[in-house]
């Protein structure tokens, strides 16, 4: 291995060229970006290097708070996403909380599939879950490239339900805090976001069978 490849040159010498055009473009940019940040929107999405938050939705860094894993999962054991939306809600006070997904997506390609992919297929069983639960949907569509792409979207949806489950959330609803959840699906060939129209918003939207209705839920 080169001195280059090793010490990864090229990317610090890229990160100089970028900070300089920053500074050129608002001199005060990083010392206004040092002193706070209070975003109005945690990002859940996947961490496909093709799907960058910030620039997707032309927000500049320090505006949106971001948590990306494979096919932008959000499982109710996970400490690390629920590190995250907690953070988020209670400390940085959030009002949005965005689930994106993408058309393309390996994670939900790799589900669809009976081949064995290794430590991953761990996680993948959440998404093969969500396969099971509308597998007759999907099946019934005429190749390949419609069933996963109804699949990214379903998924989406089923991970806005599980944010909106969780006790963080709902604690919230409970104490009168403005917090919406939002269902996006992102098109890598056009750049293009789709809203799937699942905003929720209240305990009242979410099913009977996970909502906490307990004088006071734990988190």
């Amino acid at each position: 291995m080169d001195s280059e490849k090793k010490y990864l040159e090229d990317l610090f010498t890229n990160n100089k060229k970028w900070a300089v055009r920053m500074k050129e473009i608002d001199p005060d940019f990083f010392s206004k970006l040092s002193k706070q940040q209070s975003p109005r929107y945690l990002w859940i999405g996947c961490s496909d290097s093709r799907v960058p938050a910030n620039e997707i939705v032309g927000v500049l860094p320090g505006e949106i708070f971001v948590h990306r894993n494979i096919a932008n999962v959000v499982v109710h054991s996970d400490l690390n996403v629920l590190s995250v939306i907690h953070y988020a809600v209670k400390i940085l006070k959030v009002e949005h909380i965005i689930v994106c997904g993408h058309y393309g997506c390996g994670g939900v390609a790799a589900a669809m599939d009976n081949k064995s992919h290794g430590l991953i297929d761990n996680w993948l069983r959440h998404i093969k879950d969500v396969y099971r639960y509308h597998q007759e949907k999907i099946d019934s569509l005429p190749d390949n490239q419609s069933r996963e792409r109804l699949l990214c979207e379903l998924n989406v949806m089923e991970q806005v339900a599980n944010v909106s489950h969780t006790s963080i959330i709902q604690n919230t609803w409970k104490a009168g805090f403005p917090l919406t959840i939002h269902g996006l699906i992102y098109n890598i060939e056009d750049g293009i976001l789709k809203d799937l129209k699942l905003a929720t918003s209240t305990l009242e939207e979410i099913s009977d069978t996970h909502r906490i209705d307990q004088q006071e839920i734990l988190d």
